[in-house]
């Protein structure tokens, strides 16, 4: 693995992380509520789990984007 190419993994994953942390931060803006509070602050274990499937999708679609 030369060089370059490990430059350009090393971008792609700056820029994938970057596309997901908008999406997350999207998708917490556009779900009715404050989830974030209410699976941290109050152990709403539902909210939790639509945070973290929201999350594990996003997760999926930018890797399927990049790849």
């Amino acid at each position: 693995m030369g060089l370059s190419s490990l430059g350009n993994a090393i971008v792609f994953a700056l820029v994938a992380i970057a596309v997901f942390a908008l999406a997350v931060a999207f998708m917490a803006r556009a779900l009715p509520g404050n989830l974030w509070q209410r699976a941290i602050e109050e152990d709403n274990l539902g909210a939790a789990i639509l945070l973290g499937a929201v999350m594990l999708a996003l997760g999926w679609i930018v890797a399927a984007a990049f790849h």
